[in-house]
């Protein structure tokens, strides 16, 4: 059986996905729609499937319809956030609800998950059941995801729980369902399904402890992010939660209190008290540990180490960044 790396099943995946997915008419409908597909993205959630499947076989066209449907799905979520944090710009370029406005928008990303079944539908009778109910079940997780992550908008008492389980919902089950979908596909056992998921799923939050820390901490010039975004913006964050939770009552009361304000040194004094209550070691090692759970599950489905060797070396490619 011939394996792929990430990079190469990246290149194969866009030959097949780079297509023109809709109809010509009406052209301000489906132009709006293919826009957002033109602009590229890493395919990451596709690309995983396709590594799940080639853990057991070579890659058949039901893997190659799934890896679409999820690709497009996924797009179809970023169209609809776009529109809620009202974001001017995607992958540096216009958001589709910028260039084509909000009604169209909306309606773009409609047709985008009606495609995404349209491939999904193509999928095997052997299949098809239980990847439509795996899919649904992810795309209804995620939908779950976003709204809890636009109630905790409102909410000043966020646990550390309820950020994880936000943070499973809203990323992380994209992942661990693409690569269930995959192995699914593949054949493969239900124990071995559950242990790629929960290795996609905590690899998922290992990186959103990654992102939450980088936007606070890294190198603009590093990263091509401007540091302290979601501190601007008030966003909950494993660092903010953490802090809440080791913080003084009077650095309690400060970072309350600049979360109300727009000051010139808003970032700088919420960096201080993150610094002063030691959260870069802390988002090191809840990072380690979430990546340390993710490989013991990788372990443990039952193929030879070998082939397990690209979805180990893409994990640590996701999360190796500097922190």
């Amino acid at each position: 059986m011939r394996q792929h790396s990430f990079k190469e099943l990246s290149l194969l995946f866009e030959e097949k996905f780079n297509i023109r997915h809709f109809p010509e008419q009406p052209e301000t409908l489906y132009n709006a729609s293919q826009y957002l597909l033109t602009l590229g993205g890493k395919r990451i959630r596709p690309v995983m499937c396709l590594m799940a499947y080639e853990l057991v076989g070579d890659i058949n066209q039901d893997a190659w319809e799934v890896a679409a449907a999820i690709e497009l799905f996924h797009n179809f979520t970023l169209i609809h956030d776009d529109i809620m944090d009202k974001a001017p710009l995607r992958r540096g370029s216009q958001t589709v609800h910028t260039k084509y406005g909000e009604s169209t928008a909306l309606l773009s990303g409609d047709v985008m998950l009606v495609a995404a079944y349209d491939c999904l539908r193509k999928t095997s009778m052997e299949y098809l059941p239980r990847v439509l109910e795996i899919f649904n079940k992810t795309a209804m997780q995620v939908c779950e995801g976003q709204q809890i992550d636009i109630d905790f908008e409102k909410n000043e008492n966020v646990c550390f729980d309820q950020y994880v389980n936000m943070i499973e919902l809203k990323t992380s089950v994209l992942l661990a369902g693409s690569l269930q979908l995959g192995l699914l596909l593949g054949g493969a056992s239900l124990g071995n399904q559950q242990h790629i998921y929960e290795f996609g799923k905590n690899l998922g939050i290992a990186f959103q402890v990654q992102d939450d820390y980088l936007d606070a901490f890294g190198d603009p010039k590093k990263f091509g992010k401007k540091q302290g975004g979601d501190i601007v913006a008030n966003k909950k964050t494993f660092l903010l939660i953490q802090a809440m939770n080791v913080c003084s009552p009077s650095q309690r009361q400060e970072l309350l209190a600049l979360s109300k304000e727009d000051r010139h040194d808003k970032i700088e004094r919420v960096l201080k008290i993150y610094e002063a209550c030691e959260l870069n070691q802390w988002a090191r090692e809840l990072k380690a540990k979430y990546m340390s759970k993710a490989l013991e599950h990788l372990e443990e489905i039952a193929v030879l180490s070998a082939r397990k060797k690209p979805l180990e070396e893409l994990a640590h490619y996701l999360l190796d960044r500097e922190m």
